[in-house]
């Protein structure tokens, strides 16, 4: 399982560092052709944007993976290793796999809400873009079960 995750970790890194110059090029390029030519291609911002939407999702999935998350740590802190702490992570954990549900639900009624629309700069249909929602949400899905598979390691092994 651990093989998958650090699979999953390279992909998504990979993925995301590549879309991130893409974008940096392209915006690079953007900026050259209005004040050095006075032009800048229609499609350009767009792109840009929209590799900004992926790579903001696929981060966040990936940061999720790394366990750096937003989060409150001083009453977990506190509470380490006790059946307070164990009962606040659990909630914690609920509360993330609301979170998570909600994320992949809209964002697949919004992928699917968006297929008439179509880009204006680059002529692509908007559900490409929205369709990035549901697949971070699968991806924060699994590693949000390999916190809740740890919660319970964790508690197995302290008694």
């Amino acid at each position: 399982m651990d093989t998958l995750f650090k699979f999953l970790r390279k992909t998504l890194y990979g993925i995301s560092v590549a879309a991130m110059v893409v974008m940096l090029a392209v915006i690079f390029m953007q900026v050259i052709t209005r004040y050095i030519f006075g032009f800048s291609f229609e499609w350009s911002e767009e792109l840009a944007r929209f590799l900004f939407v992926w790579v903001v999702f696929l981060g966040s999935a990936l940061i999720m993976g790394e366990e750096g998350h937003l989060a409150v740590e001083l009453l977990p802190r506190i509470l380490k290793g006790t059946k307070p702490g164990f009962v606040l992570n659990l909630f914690i954990n609920a509360c993330g796999y609301v979170f998570i549900f909600i994320l992949i639900v809209q964002g697949w009624k919004m992928t699917e809400t968006m297929t008439f629309q179509t880009a204006p700069g680059l002529g692509i249909s908007m559900s490409y873009v929205y369709a990035i929602m549901p697949l971070s949400g699968v991806l924060m899905l699994l590693y949000h079960m390999k916190d809740t598979v740890k919660i319970f390691k964790d508690l197995l092994s302290s008694k």
